[in-house]
């Protein structure tokens, strides 16, 4: 049974998760209890052997409009009159903020991020971390922690670059400029956008289910390799698989494959 969360709706349908975030009433924008849930939730998919792929979306016009307000006062708060203590409390409240949403991108599973409306500040953090990104309709994607005065600090500037490129990222986080549908597309922020939010749903969840009949074990290796390799050489990233292959080439999924191929069937994993 999918766990149930204030701010999000999770089922698991044929292998695939998926994670709506759901405070429509307030643009989904990210409140404490937000935070909580989407940290508790990848967690939980991550150790759930039944879920093999993710899709994140998001209930209502927008997908999601940033950190709410309401957050501030509680992430600035401290009781300690001491200055140097308020800022260390202030740095731990701010990296307990980016490991929430590291963990999607820990997560051993796929994640698919589907966008509609207005992708604003912390949601750029949020499907920066995941694998792939789609959008449908009038959406706009906007860094625009710049026009209120302050850093990015949730992971936009340190994952977006290897995702659009290290200008057009600067250009989009100097500026706080809006990114439309095609222009997305174009400079690879999303995958693909759609004309309508319902063709970009159908499409990610015929994705999702491509994926999750693919060897488990196949697909959270074959991330893990490319996490790994984004921070070092060539050369590591080629010793870690065959350091990986020579553990996972002994998995039951590669005789399924070459078992069901000669049968002329498809091939059935276990979780």
């Amino acid at each position: 049974m999918s766990p149930k969360y204030e701010t999000l709706l999770v089922s698991v349908e044929n292998k695939v998760c998926h994670v709506q975030i759901n405070r429509p009433d307030k643009a989904n924008s990210m409140s404490l209890e937000f935070w909580e849930d989407i940290g508790n939730v990848f967690e939980w998919i991550d150790k759930t052997p039944e879920v093999r792929v993710v899709v994140l979306s998001a209930i209502g016009k927008h997908f999601c409009a940033g950190l709410d307000l309401s957050m501030f006062g509680s992430t600035l708060a401290s009781e300690t009159d001491c200055e140097a203590r308020k800022r260390e409390a202030l740095r731990l409240n701010i990296l307990q903020l980016q490991d929430r949403l590291s963990l999607i991108e820990r997560c051993r599973k796929p994640v698919l991020a589907a966008v509609q409306g207005g992708c604003i500040g912390g949601g750029i953090d949020m499907i920066s971390a995941c694998d792939m990104r789609y959008s449908g309709g009038d959406v706009y994607f906007t860094i625009k922690e710049i026009d209120i005065g302050m850093t990015a600090d949730v992971g936009t500037l340190q994952r977006l670059p290897y995702i659009i490129g290290d200008g057009i990222m600067r250009e989009l986080a100097y500026t706080g400029r809006n990114v439309y549908g095609e222009e997305a597309q174009a400079i690879g922020m999303v995958n693909k956008h759609f004309e309508t939010k319902e063709s970009m749903m159908e499409e990610v969840m015929r994705i999702a289910s491509d994926i999750a009949a693919k060897s488990p074990i196949s697909i959270r290796g074959t991330k893990e390799m490319i996490i790994y390799t984004r921070s070092h050489t060539v050369e590591d990233g080629l010793n870690y698989i065959a350091t990986w292959n020579a553990a996972m080439l002994q998995s039951n999924d590669l005789m399924e494959t070459m078992t069901a191929k000669a049968e002329g069937r498809d091939p059935v994993f276990s979780d």
